[in-house]
């Protein structure tokens, strides 16, 4: 009786979590949706050729307006590296994808508060000027034709056809494309394939919140990370958070149910911004780069992300104290509400409404076969 009880609260802090974010999460799945029908990527490709300041500019922004599924940005970085793209213009994409984008900062917002939402996007352009430098500086032009080489072979990782459909529109005016019918059709399968790619690390990191709220004890973590010696704390945080989010398996936007414990747990400012930074060091992307640049040029990538997500932790930290704007340490109030009739649960129901008639195009129009597709590579010169 005792472990179903631990395990049914368990289950009740993650339903908790997931209620206060669905509507951010489901207005970022549809920002980006919207985004994706009007930018296509072959465009994309062909603006991001030379790894110069507009280059990198160009990705960093591009990659923000993209989807936020980890495993998808790492696929689409590798066809726009095969369709011309600098490598290193291609990377910045992927990490921009993943650590600017809608979804992750109203999540950040809901369940922490503005001061981390802030800290997350200067700590991103700041861990991407910072791999921006590292690449220019330790990046050899023989590694570059080693990746290409291994890139050409087309090993599979995982969401390959997601990562190369194109289902933007781009013929005619810019606002008769995004309220069309085709549109509406775009942004639909948009929205189910981001989520279709993204549930499973959803699920998990919301699982694993839920399970370490409910039963990890907060001396332990504050042990652990040091809280009795703040100075060494603040190193400490950046440091091992990056490990933390590499040993969890979980990526993207199911990173940040997780920041909201270490954060309930005594983890740094800087500490929680690494975290969130490191979804592309997690093993499984860490082995997707192998298959697609090669055993050398994947540790490459791990060596100089991890140095950049952890310094770039430790500068805003150290920037936002000395602003005064780091937030005391407050206990995550999201893990102890219960669903209410308040405005949360009014944009639930109403984004919950939104997703049924997103559904209902998606279903109706050719969806689940896509859905069939999205695992599978699609054939050379194909495009949705």
């Amino acid at each position: 009786m005792f472990v179903i009880q631990e395990v049914g609260r368990a289950l009740l802090l993650s339903f908790e979590m997931l209620w206060a974010v669905l509507w951010p999460l489901a207005l970022g799945f549809l920002l980006s949706a919207v985004v994706q029908t009007v930018v296509s990527k072959r465009a994309v490709a062909r603006t991001l050729g030379r790894p110069d300041l507009r280059g990198i500019v160009l990705a960093c922004g591009l990659g923000a307006a993209s989807s936020s599924c980890s495993y998808a940005a790492v696929a689409v970085a590798r066809a726009l590296f095969r369709r011309g793209a600098a490598f290193t213009n291609a990377i910045i994409f992927e990490f921009a994808s993943t650590n600017l984008v809608f979804e992750l900062g109203l999540v950040l917002l809901v369940l922490l508060g503005w001061q981390f939402l802030a800290a997350e996007l200067a700590g991103g352009l700041l861990m991407i000027a910072i791999l921006a430098v590292a690449f220019k500086w330790t990046l050899r032009r023989r590694m570059v034709e080693r990746a290409r080489e291994q890139a050409e072979k087309g090993l599979r990782g995982r969401m390959e056809g997601h990562g190369d459909m194109d289902m933007s529109i781009t013929e005619g005016p810019f606002l008769r494309r995004l309220f069309s019918g085709r549109a509406f059709t775009a942004v639909a399968h948009s929205f189910y394939m981001d989520l279709a790619s993204l549930w499973q690390d959803l699920l998990l990191g919301f699982l694993i919140a839920g399970a370490l709220a409910a039963w990890v004890p907060n001396a332990f973590w504050q042990a652990f990370f040091l809280t009795s010696h703040p100075s060494v704390a603040m190193f400490w945080g950046p440091l091992i958070g990056p490990v933390i989010s590499m040993l969890s398996f979980v990526c993207s936007v199911g990173n940040v149910p997780l920041a909201a414990v270490l954060w309930n747990g005594g983890i740094s400012f800087g500490g929680v911004i690494s975290f969130i930074f490191a979804d592309l060091i997690i093993l499984p992307i860490v082995n997707i780069h192998r298959k697609y640049y090669g055993g050398r040029v994947s540790l490459y990538l791990l060596g100089v992300s991890y140095l950049a997500m952890a310094l770039a932790g430790l500068l805003v930290e150290l920037a936002f104290q000395a602003l005064g704007l780091v937030p005391p340490h407050f206990r995550v109030t999201v893990f102890e509400l219960h669903p209410q009739w308040d405005y949360t649960t009014f944009l639930n129901l109403g984004f919950l409404a939104l997703m049924a008639v997103l559904g209902w195009r998606f279903l109706t129009t050719g969806g689940p076969d896509m859905l069939r597709m999205m695992e599978a590579p699609p054939a050379p010169g194909h495009r949705h």
